[in-house]
């Protein structure tokens, strides 16, 4: 017995936000909203998935934005997302360099860092 997978990530997000991170996490960068369970849904926040990715977005008093931790988010053509994403008005810079990757570095409305890699192929 051990670890078999990762359930979720989840990030901070200030209070009362929530339309921006719909804007962003749904409408941005593609993942589809799932419903928070009752008993959670009254603290804020929302929760997305999509390609096998669960982000929760979690209210947090005092938020102070994740510059340096981040979930990396697997796409399929980095060029083609980053081009799209240029179009929303989502700047992006490249990542650094990693065997077996491109990869590029783009931030939430909340100033959060989100990692983006596309794998090259063997």
């Amino acid at each position: 017995m051990g670890i078999i997978g990762i359930d979720h990530v989840q990030i901070a997000m200030p209070p009362g936000e929530e339309d921006s991170a719909r804007a962003f996490y749904a409408d941005i960068l593609g993942l589809r909203e799932v419903p928070k369970p009752a008993d959670m849904a009254k603290r804020g926040g929302c929760w997305f998935t999509g390609g096998g990715a669960q982000i929760h977005l979690g209210v947090e008093q005092g938020f102070v934005p994740a510059k340096k931790a981040h979930p990396a988010l697997l796409v399929g053509d980095l060029a083609q997302f980053r081009a799209r994403l240029a179009e929303a008005g989502v700047a992006s810079s490249d990542g650094g360099a990693l065997e077996g990757y491109v990869r590029a570095d783009i931030h939430d409305p909340f100033g959060n860092r989100i990692e983006l890699m596309q794998r090259l192929a063997d």
